[in-house]
């Protein structure tokens, strides 16, 4: 799943309305809303294909199609569903292979369900669901080169990582363990059926690591967006507090069973978006 699992289409902002990624977005001059609702729908796609249910070699098939649409777009002859990204991607630079790499990213559930990658598995997928994403957005918000590409890389696994921790029943429940190898034998757990090991009572032990590695990128994002222009910075500073949030929620609950799920009520989303959009 890519670091924002609203529902949404190529509509954009009436689809995305009800998400974080919408309120955060909905602060910026047109020309950089339009660009990342683009880059939003483009991610919701491929997602989309990722986690249906369908037969893996049409899922395959269809992200395919895409690659070969997106080689199209930069070829100057963009498909119907990508001809309105042209401008975006002439105005702000956006480049072939991270709109690749997301979809090598998506794909990397596709041939067979993930289950307990090894940490360096894991960290190339986010980078690639998560990263990449944040490597197009950051161009759009204006960042400096360097410095926007260190924020996509730690805000983007901060983000990611924090879904892992949010989403491990709602994964397991359709055959997916994103938890890393290395955490879970640490743990004594040696069978990675998702149900059994989401279950287990070591799960606490395997989650520990995964909650300091998130809040450390969180902590080095911060000290990226603190030395650029606030305003360029606002919208990415909306989604790291509002994940933020979200991942020091998931602590107070705890990850022993039964988890309730974890969401950030209405008037905490508000009082994030009050506080930073307006810096």
């Amino acid at each position: 799943m890519t670091l924002e699992a609203a529902a949404a289409n190529p509509s954009y902002g009436t689809s995305a309305s009800g998400s974080s990624f919408y309120a955060a977005m909905r602060i910026l001059p047109r020309e950089q809303r339009e660009a990342m609702f683009q880059i939003y729908s483009f991610c919701r796609q491929v997602d989309d294909i990722a986690d249906s249910d369908g037969p893996r070699p049409e899922r395959l098939a269809a992200l395919q199609q895409w690659r070969d649409d997106i080689d199209a777009l930069y070829r100057g002859d963009p498909p119907p569903r990508l001809a309105d990204y042209v401008a975006s991607v002439r105005r702000f630079d956006l480049k072939r292979e991270d709109f690749l790499a997301i979809i090598d990213g998506m794909e990397m559930d596709v041939p067979q369900d993930i289950r307990a990658p090894d940490l360096a598995t894991l960290d190339l997928y986010c980078d690639r669901v998560a990263s990449a994403v944040g490597r197009l957005s950051v161009r759009v918000f204006g960042l400096p080169q360097d410095d926007g590409i260190l924020l996509a890389h730690h805000l983007g696994r901060a983000l990611q990582l924090t879904n892992i921790l949010r989403d491990i029943d709602e994964d397991a429940a359709i055959g997916r363990l994103y938890l890393p190898l290395e955490g879970l034998l640490h743990a004594g757990i040696t069978k990675f059926d998702p149900p059994k090991v989401v279950a287990d009572p070591g799960l606490p032990k395997v989650c520990a690591p995964l909650v300091e590695r998130a809040r450390m990128h969180f902590q080095k994002a911060d000290e990226v967006m603190g030395r650029n222009s606030r305003r360029v910075v606002r919208a990415p500073r909306i989604m790291s507090k509002y994940y933020r949030a979200i991942l020091q929620l998931l602590v107070e609950r705890g990850f022993a069973a039964p988890r309730r799920p974890v969401r950030l009520n209405k008037i905490a989303r508000l009082a994030i978006v009050l506080r930073y959009a307006f810096i």
